[in-house]
């Protein structure tokens, strides 16, 4: 039954975000025909930017932040402490926190390169990097703080969208000085933002494992079984329809 469920929530996921971009395509069209004035369907355009982000963050939300692992380390056989415990725990906060700092100053140099020309946002320096890192490691070490700061990425990435939506509609081009070309040498900005959303959803959901109830304190965490695959595997198969969706509407 569970499976059978997931199945069809699947398939209506994959329908509507192959169906979406046509009709946006379709509301396009009507909107150009008249496209100095503001029309039902120009309005219907410009909000359609939003539908599918808040589909994002409400998945992302509801699936991939408020993880549980129901395993009791004691009775397990392998465990993973000491040295290599260490070593998993510091390049995990460490990428994680990188990750984090930058989307959100990313944020910001758009907001200041779109919309308050002329004022440069400075790039934080080797010390101001290292301590934004420090703070949100420590943010990241708390369960409330954690979740918090989920939040405010998945309202950065919607804002994100939001900004390139803009560009996209009013045929802005984005020279390369902006930040987010920094990322995987792409042209597509859509598919930055996303790839950089996944790169955090999977670190997220590792940081989750590692520091879940008294792990850390324990300092005993337990190897991955089968089951703690699927949360990866589901990040993928829905981050992959999100990312044909914005190829379709390319």
């Amino acid at each position: 039954m569970i499976i059978k469920k997931s199945t069809t929530k699947l398939l209506v996921t994959l329908s509507f975000l192959l169906i979406l971009p046509l009709v946006q395509k379709q509301w396009f069209n009507l909107y150009s025909l008249n496209i100095n004035d503001i029309s039902f369907y120009s309005i219907l355009y410009y909000l359609s930017g939003a539908i599918c982000p808040s589909l994002v963050c409400l998945n992302s939300l509801k699936n991939y932040t408020y993880y549980n692992f129901n395993r009791d380390k004691n009775k397990s056989i392998k465990i993973i402490k000491g040295r290599p415990l260490l070593f998993l725990v510091a390049i995990n906060l460490i990428f994680l926190s990188y990750l984090i700092a930058d989307y959100i100053y990313i944020n910001f140099d758009l907001i200041f390169n779109l919309f308050l020309k002329g004022i440069n946002v400075p790039k934080p320096d080797i010390l101001q990097l290292i301590f934004l890192i420090f703070l949100i490691s420590i943010l990241l070490i708390f369960k409330k703080s954690r979740f918090l700061l989920k939040k405010i990425i998945l309202v950065n990435f919607i804002l994100i969208s939001l900004y390139l939506w803009h560009l996209q509609i009013n045929n802005i081009s984005v020279v390369d000085q902006f930040h987010i070309y920094r990322y995987f040498g792409l042209n597509d900005l859509n598919l930055i933002n996303i790839f950089i959303l996944v790169a955090i959803e999977i670190s997220f959901y590792t940081w989750s494992f590692l520091s879940y109830k008294t792990n850390l304190s324990d300092w005993i965490v337990p190897k991955p079984q089968k089951g703690d695959v699927i949360p990866f595997l589901n990040i993928f198969m829905f981050y992959f329809f999100i990312i044909i969706y914005y190829s379709i509407l390319n």
